[in-house]
């Protein structure tokens, strides 16, 4: 053994020290020769001079012979005496150490320690020297001394031979010496020979082993240095320590007879079982005499000897936890050579009575009680030092230890006992296990029991604290049993992950967990547990995805995470999203994904690291665009990887597998130069978030598009203000850039307007709605029908939604052509006209929605170009809407019960609906003339019912016509499709309006009158009784009344006229004074009018007016109106009304030049008789306003009657009276104004 180790040089002389002049010096030189090495070298010299110079230790020097002295040179003079006054300091203060206090004492020390780095073969002398010359002093000073001995010895770099053997001694003499001071005396004098191990351990345990070996239990002392070399990781290089190792195991077997000397044995037993100072730290001879006693059984070869042994050890105390640990590392070590027999007694011992009442009791109530108490403890560590120790041989064991570990686990008292000590068996057991070669192939049946156990104890640790590393040790275990086959099943791995995830992101901050241990005695370093703990998590995460590296085991570690990464608390967003960077980096890294597979659910880990990266909190948002960025470049690389898979031939794949490599094999990044590739792929670091989150969007596929899309929609409904926020950006970005590739809108779009009631951010809003907007360019028809079914009834939220689809000039008349469409999607409930099954939905409910939303959008601004454009197609289908509306409402036919209860109709706001939104329709556009001729008349009503619907279109188009709606053309544009469809409710409101158009002379600009004929002769083979009888109404009117209805309009409107003139006549207005002087011609000229009634309320009119503006000669007026009939009447009438004024003749005068071009031919010749006489009173001013036309107009159409007139009455140039009436004519444009002020004329 000497010859495998060497041994360092033991020898070191000072550079200047003069080796002659200390050899004649006792108080410098070395008091000890090679022949007087032996165990009296301790005694005091007999020299005197000796005795003199301890007696007059500051006279130290004046004992040097003056010869010695003058020898000296001047050089070595001063070296000389510099030694011996630093001897001289050190002795003093040797000296004072007996008497100082503490706090002298350490300045002591401290002074000393520094001399001795300086010094150290000087202040050993001076030690040495103290202990010969005074054998008499105190054990405390000697304990002292000895500290101080032992920091020398230590501080020197080297120590020769002799002071090595001469300390070592002093050393054993004294460690086994009982004093006052007790074990504290003979440990001192243990650590000097533990420091004389630092420089030559083979010297020490070479007399170790002789005292061990004697057949006498050791003494206390030398197990205390044996435990202080054994556990010491500083005293041995790692060649020492396997030499170190070999001499025990030697020992160990050279002391096996010892176990059959019963006094050895007891003495053995008592020593382990006697209580230390501290129950807390185990004393380093019991630690050691543990594995000793350990070593010496696995040497035993007698199995029976070894189990009486260990049983003896095992009914000993189990109170303290040194105590168990080191019951627990002897059979370990025993089982090395004795699996069987160890087994056999931890099986025993778990059986026997004291064990089984400590499963079932949890108060102990003695001291007998408590021995026993974590008994438990004890076995699982024995079970985990089983399986560390016997190493090759365990797996066969592996199942039967977990299945004792977990009974053990389940059935003590739990306390942080059981916990520490299952965790630490765990973990040797483990360890044990992934040394075992095989052991990746070897099935075994208790993994899944021993997860749940950790999974229990995971959910046992306080949620407030953090002060041990139970969650770390749990989770690195965790990491090893993934390792191990069969494959943990997918609800246990869930399992672990969420509770592992709570335990850890759920802590408090820092801040708080260092607050609970303030109070500690040794509170421990929380910030490196902590970042322990998280290290832990992650390699769990890696090992996980190491043992399945494919696309679905990375989506389901990721789907575990998106609850905390979505946490409204920021410190577990940021320890989520950290952890899952340092996966993505792993990953990113690694490149160990199958490039075969698809991502799966991608999208949403894009979608909730996006969000992130807009976190108020600055760390999360660091770490959420580091991870989007190894994402980033993990999605190019597996493609790239992909790419080169389909490239690559089969028989490459499968040399590249028989290598032996794992798959997911790192490669050296290092060693290889970047091509443009991966420089590329580097550069997504320096990119800021929206850019990094873009370029990742470009590599998704469609379905993971909108996985992302889904993500941030479901975030719309957060309750964390940031997250509302960072979603609708998320939603605006992903629609920017891909709103067209979209396919599942519908179900998008309903979750974003259930989402949008719960936002209350104005500017995530405003986002979301722009999103919308967006998307309603390539998804419009979609759009649509998914707000119909979810706008009955229409809230505010949904409102918005509207006008953000119509907020573009584009869409919003594309949404009008879609409602129109289902609009007309009028379907009747299943059993109104036949018998078959009533469906279960009612597919009428879109018709009514899309009925309300137009009533609605004609209110919204983005939409008012669109309606005031699409009016007669609105107008049309909003009238056939009603008649639906009332169809619906129809009495039907008695159901079966349950088919009764099924068909329900529509609520009788539904008709209300219809005709408010023809109302907002007449309203909104500018069509109020046509709105107030149907509200002044009360004819709304109309529409309520089925059989005065047809009265109520019929009026509504006849006001379009009388108030000479601009739309008349475009309406019967629409109207022509109408007649032709298949919908009998459609082809009734066509006929409607098309019966009632046929009064305005719109009619014929947009149908001649020959095809309007056509078409009203087609509706009288129509298969609809109703529209064969408004057809023939029609060609009715064309061909044999076609002014009836035009005469009474007229004869009323005069009537009306005359009533107001009556009953204003009492009143001085000046208005109307001037409306009854422009009233007086036509109601003249309609003296003559080919209806009876036109020509009775004429005359009484005209009498009216002329009593308000208080003509003369009233009676004669009268009888004139009543009786006469010949022309001198008409001139009287003609003259009156002529000889008023000037203004007033001119006023007349156009008019009845106006009525020249009148249609009527008897108005026309009235009108030129008219003028005719007004040419014979006042030619001049008649020419004057006369044009060509007007002449030509006179000679065709009165030629006759006016050469009668000028032949009885010839012309007479105007009396002076008259003078003053004559003005030159008004020119044409005058006249066309004079016609257009008077509204009355024109309506009748």
């Amino acid at each position: 053994m000497d010859g495998q180790c060497s041994e360092r040089p033991h020898s070191r002389t000072p550079t200047g020290r003069m080796s002659s002049a200390a050899s004649q010096n006792s108080r410098i030189s070395l008091p000890v020769s090679t022949s007087t090495k032996d165990s009296s070298y301790m005694k005091a010299p007999q020299d005197s001079a000796c005795r003199d110079r301890w007696s007059h230790p500051t006279t130290i020097l004046l004992h040097k012979s003056q010869s010695s002295q003058a020898a000296l040179m001047p050089q070595e003079h001063g070296m000389f005496m510099a030694e011996a006054y630093s001897a001289a300091i050190c002795l003093k203060m040797l000296q004072d150490m007996n008497s100082a206090d503490l706090f002298h004492l350490k300045y002591i020390i401290k002074k000393i320690k520094k001399m001795a780095h300086g010094s150290p073969k000087l202040v050993m002398e001076t030690i040495h020297d103290y202990f010969i010359d005074n054998p008499k002093i105190s054990s405390r000073h000697k304990f002292r001394l000895f500290q101080t001995l032992e920091m020398v010895i230590g501080a020197s770099d080297v120590l020769e031979e002799t002071w090595e053997k001469t300390f070592m001694q002093l050393a054993l003499e004294n460690m086994t010496k009982a004093t006052e001071l007790e074990d504290i005396y003979q440990d001192a004098a243990s650590n000097v020979l533990v420091a004389i191990c630092r420089h030559s351990w083979r010297a020490v345990a070479q007399h170790l082993e002789t005292e061990f070996l004697t057949g006498v239990f050791p003494h206390r002392s030398l197990l205390y240095v044996m435990g202080v070399l054994s556990s010491s990781e500083e005293l041995f290089s790692q060649e020492d320590k396997a030499c170190w190792e070999e001499q025990l195991i030697q020992m160990a077997i050279k002391s096996v007879p010892f176990l059959s000397i019963d006094v050895w044995s007891k003495e053995l037993l008592w020593t382990l079982t006697t209580p230390s100072r501290t129950q807390q730290e185990q004393s380093p001879e019991k630690a050691f005499l543990f594995t000793y006693y350990g070593l010496i059984l696995q040497a035993e070869k007698n199995g029976a000897t070894v189990r009486r042994h260990l049983q003896a050890l095992l009914e000993t105390s189990h109170q303290w936890p040194k105590q168990r640990e080191g019951m627990a590392l002897t059979l370990g070590l025993a089982a090395t050579r004795h699996l069987d027999d160890v087994w056999a007694v931890l099986d025993q011992f778990g059986r026997s009575r004291p064990i089984r009442w400590s499963l079932h009791s949890s108060s102990p109530k003695n001291s007998e009680d408590l021995r026993w108490k974590w008994a438990g403890s004890t076995i699982l560590l024995a079970y985990g030092q089983v399986a560390a120790k016997a190493r090759a041989h365990i797996l066969p064991w592996v199942d039967n230890i977990v299945s004792r570990m977990v009974f053990y686990f389940h059935y003590s008292s739990w306390d942080e006992t059981l916990k520490h000590s299952f965790l630490t068996a765990t973990l040797m057991l483990m360890g044990a296990v992934s040394r075992s070669e095989g052991a990746h192939s070897y099935e075994f049946s208790q993994t899944s029991e021993l997860l749940e156990c950790l999974m229990i104890l995971m959910e046992k640790e306080p949620q407030d604290t953090l002060y041990t590393r139970s969650r770390q040790q749990t989770m690195h275990i965790a990491s090893s049993l993934c390792k191990l086959r069969p494959p943990i099943d997918l609800e246990r791995k869930s399992q672990l992950l969420s509770t592992c995830f709570r335990s850890v992101f759920a802590l408090p901050l820092l801040d708080a967990l260092e607050k609970h241990t303030c109070l500690f005695l040794e509170p421990p370093n929380i910030q490196s547990l902590y970042s322990r703990t998280m290290e832990a998590l992650d390699l769990m995460l890696q090992s996980l995805i190491m043992q399945n590296p494919t696309t679905d085991e990375l989506h389901f570690l990721l789907s575990h995470l998106y609850i905390w990464l979505t946490s409204e608390k920021a410190h577990e967003r940021q320890r989520a999203v950290h952890s899952c960077m340092i996966l993505l980096k792993f990953l990113n890294h690694k490149g160990n994904l199958d490039p075969k597979e698809n991502f799966k659910r991608i999208g949403q880990l894009v979608g909730i690291l996006g969000m992130l990266c807009q976190d108020p909190d600055r760390a999360v948002q660091r770490c959420s665009l580091e991870g989007a960025s190894h994402l980033y470049q993990l999605l190019m690389c597996h493609k790239g990887e992909a790419l080169q898979a389909e490239s690559q031939a089969p028989t490459e794949l499968s040399q590249a597998h028989s290598d032996g490599a794992p798959l997911w094999s790192s490669r050296d990044q290092k060693a290889t130069p970047l091509g443009p590739q991966e420089m590329a792929k580097n550069r997504i670091f320096q990119l800021g978030s929206s850019q990094v989150i873009k370029a990742i969007m470009q590599q998704l596929t469609l379905a993971e598009l909108n996985d992302l899309i889904w993500t941030v929609i479901d975030s719309l409904g957060s309750t964390s203000p940031f997250h509302v926020q960072a979603a609708s950006e998320m939603l605006l970005t992903a629609v920017q850039e891909h709103g067209a590739e979209l396919k599942i809108v519908s179900s998008m779009a309903q979750a974003i307007c259930l989402c949008l009631c719960s936002v209350r951010i104005p500017q995530a809003k405003e986002k979301t709605l722009h999103a919308i907007t967006l998307l309603a360019r390539n998804h419009t028809r979609e759009l649509v029908a998914t707000f119909l079914d979810i706008s009955i009834p229409l809230d505010s939220h949904t409102f918005q939604l509207w006008r953000a689809l119509g907020a573009e000039q584009p869409t919003s008349h594309l949404v009008l052509t879609t409602l129109l469409a289902w609009l007309q999607e009028r379907p009747l409930p299943t059993g109104a006209s036949d018998s078959s099954p009533c469906p279960k939905e009612k597919t009428y409910l879109r018709s009514l929605a899309a009925t309300n939303m137009l009533h609605e959008l004609q209110f919204a601004s983005e939409f008012k170009q669109a309606v005031q454009e699409a009016y007669p197609k609105l107008l049309l289908a909003l009238l056939t809407q009603m008649h639906y509306v009332l169809e619906l409402n129809l009495p039907r036919e008695p159901q079966p019960k349950q088919q009764a209860q099924e068909v329900a109709a529509p609520s009788p706001q539904s008709c209300s609906m219809s005709l408010e939104a023809l109302k907002s329709l007449l309203s909104t556009t500018g069509h109020w003339h046509d709105f107030a001729h149907l509200e002044l008349q009360g004819s709304w009503e109309l529409f309520t019912t089925i059989h005065t619907y047809p009265k109520g279109v019929g009026l509504l188009a006849r006001a379009m016509v009388q108030n000479h709606c601009r739309q008349i053309r475009a309406v019967l544009r629409q109207l022509l499709p109408s007649l032709q469809s298949p919908e009998e409710r459609e082809r009734k409101v066509a006929i409607l309006i098309l019966t009632e158009f046929l009064y305005s002379p719109a009619l014929l600009e947009v149908l001649p009158k020959q095809v309007a004929l056509t078409m009203l002769t087609q509706g009288l083979r129509d298969p609809s009784p109703e529209v064969r009888v408004l057809s023939l109404q029609g060609l009715s009117n064309i061909l044999f009344h076609p002014d009836k209805e035009r005469d009474r309009i007229r004869a009323a409107a005069m009537a009306l006229f005359g009533d107001l003139v009556a009953a204003m006549a009492d009143r001085e207005l000046s208005g109307l004074r001037t409306q009854v002087h422009q009233s007086m011609v036509p109601l003249l000229l309609h003296l003559k009018d080919r209806c009876p009634a036109v020509t009775t309320q004429a005359k009484f009119t005209f009498y009216r007016c002329a009593v308000l503006l208080r003509w003369r000669l009233r009676h004669t007026l009268f009888c004139t109106l009543a009786w006469e009939r010949g022309l001198s009447a008409r001139h009287f009438l003609w003259t009156c009304l002529m000889t008023r004024s000037q203004e007033e003749f001119s006023i007349h005068l156009s008019q009845a030049l106006s009525y020249l071009h009148s249609h009527p031919c008897h108005i026309k010749t009235w009108a030129a008789l008219f003028i005719g006489h007004t040419i014979c009173c006042h030619p001049q001013a008649v020419f004057q306003m006369l044009n060509a036309g007007d002449i030509n107009l006179l000679f065709c159409k009165g030629v006759g009657q006016t050469q009668a007139v000028t032949c009885s009455h010839p012309p007479q140039l105007p009396s002076p009276g008259c003078a003053h009436l004559v003005s030159p004519a008004p020119s044409a444009p005058h006249r066309a104004w004079l016609h257009n002020i008077f509204p009355f004329e024109r309506k009748i």
